[in-house]
C-alpha cells in the first residue's frame, strides 16, 4: 500500500525511481508519479494506470534529473485521478509524496487557505505540501521538522524544492521509511526492496525521524530535533525479477510454493528450543502466564488457530484480538502476558499501533512472527520468528499463512516443553509431523483438477456460506475471506454448530455451502450439521478426510483430503480452500493478483 522512492545522485535518477515503483507495484496502488528538479523548477508525470505507462509519459517526455521523488499511491482521500495522484506541488517550488493519513488535515487546510494557498487536490497530502511551503525559509530539513510538529496521524513523505536542488528531505510517523547509502548518492524509500541494486546499507528511522539526504551525505535529527546517529544495517534486499514460470498468476505460484516454505519455515534442529525465538526467550517464557495475539485480516485467523493448540498443548491461557479493536477499548493489561503481533510484512499500521499500546500499557514481554526480518515490527519487539515464506506478490496471503502457522505451532509445542507438557516421545512425534508436512500438502495439491470442476460451479453463484468445527472454523474464516477477496463473491463463515441459530436462514439450493470436514472428535457434530442444510435443500461441497464415511450423495459434492493429520490438519484443509477461491476467481474473469480496493501491505489505519 502507497510506495515511495527517492534519490540524490549524480547522475539521471528517474530509471532507479521507476525500477523502484515497479518492485513496489506488489503492494497495491491505484496512481503512480515521478517528480524531478530541473532548472525551472519541479517536473513531474502522474498515470492512474501502471508503472509501465508512467514509464512510457517519462521516455516520451524524456523526463530527467539527478534529485528525484516517486510515489505509488492507493487512494484514501479522493478517487484515483490525475489531480489526486502524487507527488504533489506547491507553488511549483515544492514537490511532496506520503504514505499515511493526516487525522488533522481540515483544519490544517482552512488556515492554509486563509494565508492564500488554493488546493486543487482532495487529498490530505496536499494540506502537508503546503504547510511546508509555507514554512520554508531557504533550510528545507528545517521546514519539514516544523510542519511534521504540527501533523496528527501516520506519514512518511519525501519532500524536494526547488531552490536546493540536491536534496531531498524525509520524515515518518507511523509509516515505515529507510534510507539506502551509497557513493555520492543517497536514496529514501518506503521499502529496502526498492532499492536492491543501488545499495545495500541501510538505515531504518525511527518513529519522528526527520532526514536530509544530499550528495555528500546524510542527518537525522529525531523527534526532539536531537541531530542523531542511527545504526546502518547490510541487507541484501532481493531485487530480481519473480518468474511467473508455468502458472497463469502469482496467487497460484504461490499456492504451489507452499511446501518448499514450510519446509524452510521449520527449524533445522531436533528439538524445540526457546532459543528458535531469541536470546532471551527461556527467560521470557518462563516469566508469562498467558497471551495476547494481535493480528489482522489472515494474520488474525492464524491466531485464532493458534489458540487451539497454545491452550490444549501448552495449556496456557489465550486471548486473541484484532489489532484495529484492541487499541480503540478499555483493557486490563498483565504484565505477565506475552503479546504475540502477527504480519508478513511487519509494517501492517493497525497491528503496530496495537503493540506500541500494549507497551505504553506496561505489557514488557513481546514477540513478532513475521516474514521480513528488517521490518519496524520485528524491531520493535523482544523476542521474533521469521517465517521464510519467501517474497508474496499476491495481494490474497496463501504461503505467508501457512508458516505463520508453522511458526505458531513451534511456539505453542516449545512453551509446552518449557513447561513440562510434552514428553520426548511426544516432541519427537510433533517435529516428526511438522517434517511430513511438505510431502501431505503436495498430495493435497494434486487435488486440484477436482476442484476446478468445483469452481465452474461458484463462479456462477454470488453468496456462500462456509462451515468449520473447533480448529477448523478459524480456516473455514480464512476460506471465506480468499473467496470474497478475490472473487468477489459475498462469503460469509461459521462455527457449524451456531448454523440453526441464525444463518440457516441462509440456506437454499443457489446457496453453496462449503464444509471442513476432518476426521476428529468433533465429526459427528458436523455430520449432524450436514443433515441440517440437507434438509433445506441446500448443496454442501465438503472437503473431508478420506475415514470419514461422508460420500458423494444428492445434494453433497465431496473432495476427499490425502490422510488426517491431527493437531497440524488445519495447515492442510486450508490449500483446497486457497484453490477453490482462486479456480472461481479465474473463471469470473477478475484480476487476481490484484484485486479491486485491496492492498498487499496495509500501511494505513
Amino acid at each position: 500500500m502507497c510506495g515511495i522512492v527517492g534519490a540524490a545522485a549524480q547522475r539521471n535518477i528517474v530509471p532507479v525511481l521507476i525500477e523502484g515503483l515497479r518492485r513496489l507495484e506488489y503492494r497495491g496502488y491505484d496512481s503512480c508519479g515521478v517528480a524531478v528538479l530541473g532548472e525551472g523548477g519541479p517536473a513531474r508525470a502522474r498515470s492512474v494506470a501502471r508503472v509501465a505507462d508512467l514509464d512510457d509519459q517519462v521516455r516520451d517526455s524524456h523526463l530527467g534529473g539527478i534529485t528525484g521523488i516517486a510515489h505509488t499511491r492507493w487512494a484514501t482521500h479522493g478517487a484515483p485521478v490525475t489531480d489526486n495522484a502524487h507527488p504533489i506541488f506547491s507553488k511549483d517550488a515544492l514537490a511532496l509524496v506520503h504514505n499515511g493519513i493526516i487525522e488533522n488535515y481540515e483544519s490544517l487546510r482552512e488556515a492554509l487557505r486563509d494565508k492564500g494557498y488554493t488546493f486543487v487536490s482532495q487529498t490530505d497530502t496536499e494540506v502537508i505540501a503546503h504547510l511546508i511551503h509555507s514554512l520554508y525559509r531557504g533550510d528545507l530539513f528545517a521546514a519539514v521538522r516544523e510542519a511534521v510538529a504540527q501533523l496528527h496521524g501516520a506519514y512518511a513523505i519525501a519532500v524536494l524544492h526547488k531552490d536546493q536542488p540536491h536534496t531531498v528531505v524525509g520524515a515518518r510517523q507511523g509509516s515505515p521509511l529507510v534510507v539506502g547509502l551509497g557513493e555520492g548518492e543517497n536514496f529514501l524509500a518506503s521499502d529496502a526492496l526498492a532499492l536492491a541494486g543501488s545499495t545495500e546499507r541501510f538505515i531504518f528511522l525511527e518513529e519522528g525521524d526527520v532526514c536530509e539526504l544530499t550528495l555528500e551525505g546524510v542527518r537525522i535529527a529525531d523527534r526532539e530535533g536531537n541531530e542523531v546517529r542511527r545504526e546502518v544495517r547490510q541487507v541484501a534486499a532481493y531485487g530480481g525479477a519473480v518468474e511467473l514460470g508455468p502458472y497463469r498468476h502469482f496467487m497460484q505460484k504461490e499456492i504451489f510454493e507452499q511446501p518448499r516454505a514450510i519446509s524452510d519455515t521449520i527449524p533445522q534442529s531436533d528439538s524445540f528450543e526457546a532459543s528458535l525465538f531469541g536470546e532471551s526467550a527461556g527467560n521470557v517464557f518462563a516469566d508469562i502466564d498467558n497471551l495476547l495475539i494481535l493480528a489482522c485480516g489472515t494474520s488474525y485467523y492464524s491466531g485464532l488457530t493458534a489458540k487451539y493448540w497454545l491452550e490444549s498443548i501448552a495449556k496456557i491461557p489465550t486471548q486473541v484480538e484484532i489489532a484495529s479493536e484492541y487499541r480503540y477499548r478499555e483493557s486490563v493489561p498483565n504484565p505477565r502476558s506475552l503479546v504475540v503481533v502477527i504480519s508478513q510484512s511487519g509494517e501492517t499500521a493497525d497491528t503496530l499501533a496495537a503493540l506500541k499500546h500494549a507497551q505504553a500499557l506496561g505489557h514488557r514481554h513481546t514477540l513478532a512472527v513475521c516474514n521480513v526480518g528488517t521490518s519496524a515490527m520485528v524491531r520493535q519487539t523482544e523476542l521474533a520468528f521469521l517465517t521464510h515464506a519467501g517474497r508474496e506478490i499476491g495481494v490474497a496471503s496463501t504461503k505467508a499463512f501457512t508458516t505463520q502457522l508453522v511458526a505458531l505451532f513451534v511456539l505453542a509445542v516449545t512453551l509446552a516443553k518449557q513447561r513440562g507438557r510434552v514428553s520426548a516421545e511426544q516432541e519427537a512425534e510433533y517435529l516428526r509431523q511438522l517434517r511430513h508436512l511438505p510431502a501431505a500438502l503436495n498430495s493435497v495439491l494434486a487435488l486440484e483438477p477436482q476442484i476446478i470442476a468445483w469452481s465452474e460451479e461458484f463462479s456462477r453463484k454470488e453468496h456462500a456460506l462456509f462451515l468449520g468445527r473447533g480448529m477448523h472454523y478459524p480456516i473455514a474464516l480464512e476460506g471465506a475471506l480468499k473467496l470474497k477477496e478475490i472473487s468477489y463473491i459475498h462469503a460469509e463463515a461459521y462455527p457449524a454448530g451456531e448454523l440453526k441459530h441464525g444463518p440457516l436462514a441462509l440456506v437454499t439450493e443457489a446457496m453453496p455451502v462449503v464444509t471442513v470436514a476432518p476426521n476428529d472428535a468433533l465429526l459427528e457434530k458436523l455430520k449432524s450439521n450436514i443433515q441440517e442444510v440437507r434438509a433445506r435443500g441446500g448443496q454442501l461441497y465438503v472437503f473431508a478426510d478420506a475415514d470419514t464415511k461422508i460420500v458423494n450423495d444428492e445434494g453433497i459434492h465431496v473432495i476427499r483430503m490425502p490422510e488426517h493429520y491431527g493437531l497440524l490438519s488445519p495447515i492442510l484443509h486450508v490449500v483446497p480452500l486457497q484453490l477453490l477461491a482462486y479456480h472461481t476467481a479465474c473463471a469470473r474473469g477478475t484480476d487476481v493478483d490484484k484485486p479491486r480496493n485491496l492492498a498487499k501491505s496495509v500501511t494505513v489505519e
